[in-house]
């Protein structure tokens, strides 16, 4: 089960305030889209689990 803790309404309202992701150069680990990202951190902030 994925936990979504960031829904659409809240999402199309943080959008527009975000930078847009810088080119890839090189090589390096894939960037993880912005929602997944704050999701992540939402979840840990909210759960307590050790960053």
């Amino acid at each position: 089960m994925k936990r979504q803790l960031v829904t659409q309404k809240l999402w199309k309202s943080l959008q527009p305030l975000l930078p847009m992701p810088p080119r890839r150069r090189g090589k390096g680990r894939p960037r993880l889209d912005d929602r997944s990202a704050l999701n992540g951190i939402l979840f840990a902030l909210t759960t307590g689990i050790p960053w």
